[in-house]
């Protein structure tokens, strides 16, 4: 099966095509526990056509998702999570503060010996 084949087929059909060979390498699965096969490149090329098929199907949801949502206003911040207009803090390969500014404990020892 090839990619323009592919294209050519509806929704529909690339579901059963997909359900069809993904059996069809089941089948084979089987077999080749049992008895020996003839082809075993077989195999590799069923499991090709289903990644072929896979790949046009989401292709198509995609894009019948694109089709279906609204257009958004672009965005003056790309920064997910940052309010518009706030600067971005700047980092920096230093210690955060949480781990310079920990309150240092008293050892076991020393809190025996106060009790």
């Amino acid at each position: 099966m090839t990619g323009s084949e592919v294209k050519s087929m509806s929704t529909a059909e690339i579901n059963a095509a997909i359900k069809q060979t993904r059996e069809k390498l089941f089948s084979m699965r089987n077999q080749s526990q049992t008895e020996k096969i003839e082809d075993i490149s077989l195999f590799s090329k069923l499991r090709k056509d289903v990644a072929r098929l896979m790949t046009e199907r989401q292709k198509r949801y995609l894009a019948d998702k694109a089709a279906k949502a609204p257009a958004k206003a672009p965005a003056a911040d790309k920064t997910p999570g940052r309010a518009a207009g706030k600067p971005a803090a700047k980092r920096s390969g230093k210690t955060t503060t949480r781990e310079t500014s920990k309150p240092k404990t008293k050892s076991r020892s020393t809190a025996r010996t106060q009790a």
